[in-house]
C-alpha cells in the first residue's frame, strides 16, 4: 500500500481515500456493533477502518443478527401453543404481549452473542 502526502503548513498529511464499500443496509444491530467497537474495542475499530473493512463487517453483523432473530422467533412460535394463529384470533392482546416478550428475549441473546463479542 503506497501512500502519498500533502504538505499543509509544517505537516505532511496522508491523502486517504475511501474505496467503494458494501452498499447494503446496516440495521440496528450493525449500529450497536459500531457503537461497541468505538467505545470498547478501539484497536479492532481502527484496524477495520484502516483496512476499509468496517462497513463490510457491520453489514455482515447485521445480516447474521437478523438471520439469528428470525430463527429464534420461529423456534419460539413452534414451542409455544399460545403463539399460534388460533390464539392470536382469540386473544390478540395476550398474543402481542407474548410476542413482544419473546422478541425481547431473542434480541438480548443476539446482543450478547454477536454485538458484544
Amino acid at each position: 500500500m503506497e501512500l502519498s502526502y500533502t504538505k499543509v503548513g509544517d505537516y505532511f498529511l496522508p491523502n486517504l481515500t475511501i474505496e467503494k464499500q458494501n452498499s447494503e443496509k446496516i440495521n440496528k444491530y450493525g449500529y450497536l456493533r459500531l457503537h461497541y467497537l468505538k467505545g470498547n474495542n478501539k484497536v479492532l475499530y481502527t484496524t477495520l477502518l484502516m483496512k476499509n473493512e468496517l462497513t463490510n463487517h457491520l453489514v455482515s453483523v447485521s445480516i447474521e443478527a437478523e438471520s439469528r432473530l428470525n430463527i429464534l422467533m420461529k423456534q419460539y412460535k413452534n414451542s409455544n401453543d399460545l403463539l399460534s394463529e388460533k390464539s392470536k384470533m382469540n386473544n390478540q392482546i395476550e398474543w402481542a404481549k407474548l410476542m413482544n416478550n419473546y422478541q425481547n428475549i431473542a434480541e438480548e441473546i443476539i446482543i450478547k452473542e454477536l454485538i458484544y463479542v
